[in-house]
């Protein structure tokens, strides 16, 4: 039986901030409560705990562009969120956790607004057979969590220039996303903003629940988020996992052709090929050598490019590869 019910909100738009905040509320939720926390990301693409950044997204680009990558605890796919976007958790004891519940509470908050809103298959939310929401789900000891995103006045443009990579010559053992059909509900909805929307999100989770008592971030144990903030914005966490997949750069230049095949585990390249019949093959050899343990970016491969009179086309193959289509 709940006998507690709670709401919290987020005044930070940093993703490792309130990734670190929601997993602070999924250590701290207690036996029979149920935590709504509501949160807004600003330019940030959040990938799956299983998922390889750089199959799901055009990495050197977002972070160009003073954007965030992400990665969540929950599994599924890559979302990209703005300030037009909201995101909600629910965080609750696996003893009362209830899906149908929950996401009763996002669906009474749209039919307040005139939007009939539906559930479908196990991960999205639906307006016209058009998705607005994409939910995932974690669960930690007794502990879990159900979140998703609420697309209201996206930039859907930004969605299409960060997620749309080419799979092209990479062959990952991550978990890939499934490209669906989006809609942000202002299409539904002209006036709808995300101000608008949080107010009978709180509305609808009253009536479901019952009621709420706010929890302020300030009032938890600031230390442990701190520790959690790093985490989430760490190069381990983020680039580091065990996820192994293989990349071929291939060109001919005027002096030979180059055919680097890379296999990357953990953000490092971990062992490659490198062939070519350029005359020049202490070069080739050197490039190898220097390209064997690197961290797989831009800056850090072309910075491990030796001194040559090849080493600006080599390079700009470096950064082709990254910037693909």
């Amino acid at each position: 039986m709940m006998n507690k019910c709670s709401l919290c909100f987020s005044d930070s738009f940093d993703p490792y901030y309130n990734l670190g905040l929601e997993a602070l509320l999924l250590e701290t939720v207690k036996e029979n409560e149920c935590i709504l926390y509501l949160w807004q990301n600003q330019r940030t693409v959040v990938i799956g705990r299983n998922q390889n950044a750089w199959q799901e997204l055009k990495v050197e680009q977002l972070n160009k562009e003073e954007g965030h990558v992400a990665r969540r605890y929950s599994g599924g796919g890559a979302v990209f969120q703005d300030l037009g976007n909201l995101n909600f958790t629910f965080l609750v004891h696996e003893s009362v956790y209830d899906v149908d519940k929950q996401l009763s509470v996002i669906l009474k908050a749209l039919a307040k607004l005139g939007i009939h809103g539906e559930k479908n298959g196990r991960n999205d939310l639906t307006v016209e057979n058009r998705k607005f929401s994409g939910n995932a789900y974690y669960k930690k000891h007794q502990q879990c969590y159900h979140h998703g995103t609420l697309l209201v006045n996206a930039n859907m443009d930004d969605l299409s220039r960060y997620l749309n990579v080419s799979e092209e010559k990479l062959q990952s053992k991550g978990v890939a996303s499934v490209r669906s059909r989006v809609v942000n509900l202002c299409e539904f909805q002209p006036s709808l903003t995300v101000e608008k929307l949080k107010e009978k999100l709180v509305e609808a989770y009253m009536d479901v629940y019952g009621g709420y008592s706010l929890i302020e971030p300030k009032q938890l144990d600031q230390q442990r988020l701190d520790e959690l903030k790093t985490q989430f914005a760490s190069w381990d966490w983020l680039y580091g996992r065990s996820i192994q997949f293989d990349h071929q750069l291939k060109r001919r230049f005027s002096w030979g052709s180059v055919d680097l095949q890379l296999h990357v585990d953990k953000g490092l390249i971990q062992s490659l090929n490198c062939y070519s019949d350029a005359m020049d093959q202490d070069f080739i050899l050197a490039l190898k050598k220097q390209l064997l343990g690197c961290r797989y970016t831009e800056v850090d491969m072309c910075s491990a490019v030796p001194i040559h009179a090849a080493a600006d086309e080599v390079k700009e193959l470096i950064h082709d590869s990254f910037w693909r289509d």
